[in-house]
Formats: structure tokens, sequence, C-alpha cells
């Protein structure tokens, strides 16, 4: 493993919500671990730049006070729709209720769909069709109905 790839790999460590990582190639050994107080010790060593996905949150707080946000809960690739061309699951102005799909997060070539929290109106989809999404990032601005 070249410097820029393990450089690479520890970023989206950082990024990620995953607490332990262990990678073994070629008779080399590689552990990144982190809890709760040292993640925030090891986030300015690495991890500036894939914060970046929480950069998005901006419009959240201006409209914090009607709605919320359904956050992304773990790192993926965010898809709107089961499949190719297929309808989305929640566009802007659908209804849903409680523990039904907002959307799909493939990680690691598993498809994780992501329910609606609770009774709620699609405010306004945050990220993009196909986007690589962090780990707490917003997804959808939602008002509960």
């Amino acid at each position: 493993m070249t410097q820029p790839e393990l450089f690479a790999l520890m970023d989206r460590f950082s990024a990620g919500g995953l607490t332990r990582l262990e990678y073994e190639a070629g008779g080399a050994r590689l552990v990144l671990e982190k809890t709760a107080s040292v993640q925030g010790a090891s986030a300015p060593a690495a991890a500036p730049a894939p914060a970046v996905p929480a950069a998005p949150a901006a419009p959240e707080p201006s409209a914090a006070e009607e709605s919320a946000c359904i956050k992304a809960p773990l790192v993926g690739t965010f898809y709107v729709a089961p499949q190719p061309g297929a309808a989305p699951f929640a566009a802007p102005g659908a209804h849903l209720k409680k523990g039904e799909p907002v959307c799909v997060l493939e990680a690691m070539k598993m498809i994780n769909q992501i329910p609606a929290p609770c009774d709620c109106e699609v405010l306004e989809v945050l990220a993009k069709d196909g986007e690589l999404v962090g780990f707490d990032a917003p997804l959808f601005r939602i008002r509960e109905l």
C-alpha cells in the first residue's frame, strides 16, 4: 500500500462510523481504532478533508424551526430509487408513514434501505442520487405529520 493510499484509508476511516478497522496485505498489518474521546483527538490529524460531506448541514439550521432532517446512519452511496429508472422512494411533497423507505445506501456491496423515522412529509432531498455521503450527513429535510 502506498503512502497516499494509506492516508486516503485513514481519512475515510476518520469520517466514517466505524470504530475499528483491521487491514492486512502482503505481510503488512494495519489496525485503526477510535473511541469517543480519541475520535475528537484523531480528527484534526486526518479528517478535515472527509468532514466536508457534513457541509450540506448549512441548509438544516435555517429550516430547523419547522422541519427536521433524516441523516445518513452509515457511509455509503445514496440512491433515491430502488433501481435505475424506477420511481424515487420519497420525492419532495411525498407523505410517508413511519418505517417506509426514503432511500437506499449502498455500502460494501450491501444495499441498506433507510426508513422514515416518523409519519412525515418530504420537503427537500438534500443529497444527490449516486453521491457518496458520510456518516450523519443530512439526506432529507422533512416535516413531521
